[in-house]
Parts: structure tokens; C-alpha cells; sequence
């Protein structure tokens, strides 16, 4: 006798009956939710991507400002990082 597939999908329902039966209306329940999840955030996708491409506001530019660099003689990096001074005497 040999095993196809649908012998074995058949095995599978019946050992998740048997041995997970108590369980399967939670499971039922978060695969649902999980579902309508999915279905309201790509229904939110779109209507974003409608709305962006009706507005035909364009991206705006930024500048990135650095800290002027300084010259001083106390331990700090003069490469324009913010860096706290030592606590250590």
C-alpha cells in the first residue's frame, strides 16, 4: 500500500481532531483576527498611497547642522561631537 498525499492530509485532520481539539476554536479565533488585522492595515496601504499621490506635495529637504568646531585645551574631541566631560579627577 502506498501513501499519496491526500492520505496524508487526512492522517493531519484527524491527529488535530484527536489531539488538539480543545484548542482549535483559539487558534480559529487568532487566525481570524489575525486576518481582519491584515485586511484593515492593506486597506489602510492604500488609501495612504491614494492620498499621497492626489495631495502632489513633493518631499522636503533637510540640512544636517554640525556643532561649530571649537579649540580649546581640555580633553574634549574637537570633531564637532557633543561629547560630556569627564567625571574622573
Amino acid at each position: 500500500m502506498r501513501l499519496e498525499g491526500w492520505h496524508l492530509i487526512i492522517i493531519i485532520v484527524l491527529a488535530l481532531v484527536l489531539f488538539a481539539a480543545p484548542r482549535l476554536p483559539g487558534m480559529a479565533r487568532s487566525l481570524g483576527q489575525s486576518m481582519r488585522i491584515f485586511k484593515s492595515e492593506v486597506r489602510e496601504m492604500k488609501k495612504d498611497g491614494t492620498a499621497e499621490a492626489k495631495d502632489g506635495s513633493e518631499p522636503v529637504e533637510g540640512k544636517v547642522v554640525n556643532h561649530p568646531r571649537t579649540d580649546s585645551t581640555d580633553n574634549r574631541p574637537a570633531d564637532g561631537t557633543d561629547v560630556p566631560p569627564s567625571n574622573r579627577a
